[in-house]
């Protein structure tokens, strides 16, 4: 047990460095592309033809999709440098929790049966979680309640959101619900952990 989760810390602390560095080097390649094409620098000299030969291609696929939804092609590096950084964090967000998930699945199996159910305890209110993330950002990008993408996420989570968004008033335009839900689902965690014990 002591050895995987060494080597677990390890995976970790290597991909958060990966994904560290490789928002640094897109970060470089934003900066040096929006000069470039501000023409603040010579996009006919070194530094420009090394960002139209190493960064453009880079930024080609987020400018095609921008160009596609009405945005501004120069805009591309930007959105493709939040791109990276969401995508690293869920990166390394899914491989911690599978991380903890296993560690977890081999510390229950030493435990019994008592164990066995307070690991299906913590799965499933992980699973409730991701579902009320993935809903959450569904909405943020239009995914509504009959999406493909988010069908699932609603679901497993409209038994505790729609009481919930009837007692929570909003804030401005600002729905709190889904922050209240989450620390209520780990409030009940405990409790229900508890009782177990």
């Amino acid at each position: 047990m002591t050895a995987f989760l060494v080597v677990a810390a390890q995976i970790l602390q290597a991909l958060r460095t990966l994904v560290f560095a490789a928002g640094v080097a897109v970060l470089g390649l934003a900066l040096v592309s929006t000069l470039v094409r501000s023409r603040r620098v010579n996009p006919f000299g070194g530094v420009g033809r090394l960002s139209r030969r190493v960064a453009d291609p880079l930024f080609q696929p987020m400018e095609r999709t921008l160009v596609r939804a009405g945005g501004q092609p120069s805009a591309a590096p930007w959105w493709t440098l939040a791109a990276v950084v969401v995508g690293g964090l869920a990166l390394l967000w899914l491989v911690e929790s599978v991380l903890g998930l296993a560690a977890g699945a081999s510390f229950a199996a030493t435990q019994g049966p008592r164990g066995l159910v307070l690991l299906a305890l913590t799965w499933g209110f992980q699973l409730l979680r991701f579902a009320l993330l993935v809903r959450v950002l569904g909405s943020w990008f239009g995914q509504g309640r009959w999406s493909r993408w988010t069908r699932w996420a609603y679901a497993l989570t409209d038994w505790f959101m729609t009481p919930l968004g009837r007692v929570v008033p909003p804030l401005g335009m600002v729905d709190l619900t889904p922050l209240v839900a989450y620390f209520g689902l780990g409030l009940l965690q405990t409790a229900v952990s508890r009782a177990l014990l």
